[in-house]
């Protein structure tokens, strides 16, 4: 039998019985500990441990063949490990010991698991790579996670002139350990079903995107809203003390089935705000925060669908179930 909790208002399934096990690997802890006086050796080594992840590294990290004994291997791997050894030392004081994450993880895949029994969980294995490489990613094996991109957001790397260019404050803020499993999670939505509204009209996206949101709530009903959206505290307030206006600003001033990619760049997708409403309270990226309450709309009318058919119910459907008329 399936038991649920109160919480916050939310159903919450009771998963304890949902076996999830993991392990964790760190390969930045070998691959840092590389002898540089032998470094096709080391290398042998690291590729004989870590046989699934070594050339995503090498090819799609550090963009080299992987092949341990060719020049451009060797050079790129001594060139690496001299300019991030001190990144290094600073992550691995930090995430010296990731015992933790690892139980979080299980916890969240438990979720995973009661709504999608057959997703496969697969393993963790963390690295560090260049600054602009991946915080996060889905490998044949499992997650794969840059702790380069989770210092903190006072890292004092993420304050230089290039980095802010690459990733602005409203960015970097969010380069934290917190973050870490919900990416993780983002990544599971996406291979359970995969945004593919792209070239759609606006609301379609909205909704698309905010589906996405939707089944995030499912997995990970005990985590801040703040976290899933990646708002600030301040701005999530705003958001919920001014639905109403939003939504009739978007009514009023925007055609929703408009498919202008500048339109839809403004209300989906990266910016310290949205352009047409407050520069100091509202956040980018509003368009998936609206589509997420009409989704919740949507779902609040059907309790009796299944987070699956909810997901699977297009766009269209449930704007017009949903008769989303906030105030």
């Amino acid at each position: 039998m399936v038991l649920y909790s109160c919480h916050n208002g939310k159903n919450i399934p009771d998963v304890s019985a949902i076996k999830v096990n993991i392990q964790l690997e760190r390969f930045e802890k070998d691959f840092f500990a590389i002898d540089t006086n032998d470094l096709s050796g080391g290398l042998i080594k690291i590729k004989q441990k870590y046989p699934g992840f070594y050339y995503d590294f090498m090819k799609e990290i550090l963009g080299v063949d992987g092949v341990d004994s060719s020049l451009s291997t060797i050079t790129a791997t001594h060139s690496f490990l001299q300019s991030y050894f001190p990144i290094y030392d600073s992550l691995i004081l930090k995430y010296d010991n990731l015992d933790w994450l690892k139980k979080e993880l299980e916890n969240n895949l438990k979720f995973v698991k009661y709504y999608f029994p057959e997703y496969k969980t697969g393993n963790v294995i963390t690295f560090i790579g260049p600054f602009d490489s991946p915080g996060t990613a889905l490998t044949q094996n499992g997650f794969a996670i840059g702790l380069q991109q989770y210092a903190g957001k006072d890292f004092s790397v993420y304050q230089a002139q290039q980095m802010l260019e690459m990733f602005p404050t409203y960015i970097s803020r969010r380069f934290d350990a917190k973050y870490i499993s919900v990416n993780c999670i983002k990544l599971v939505i996406d291979e359970l079903f995969p945004d593919n509204s792209r070239g759609k009209a606006l609301i379609e996206q909205m909704i698309e995107k905010g589906k996405q949101w939707y089944l995030l709530d499912k997995f990970l009903p005990n985590t801040a809203d703040s976290l899933k959206t990646g708002y600030t505290g301040l701005q999530l307030e705003w958001c919920r003390n001014n639905e109403g206006l939003i939504w009739s600003t978007f009514l009023k001033n925007e055609d929703l089935n408009s498919i202008d990619p500048v339109s839809i760049q403004n209300y989906i997708g990266e910016a310290p705000f949205t352009q047409g409403f407050s520069q100091e309270a509202s956040p980018g990226n509003l368009g998936q925060w609206i589509g997420w309450r009409i989704v919740q709309k949507f779902a609040d009318k059907n309790p009796d669908m299944k987070p699956r058919e909810v997901m699977q119910t297009e766009a269209r459907k449930i704007l017009e179930m949903a008769k989303y008329k906030p105030r």
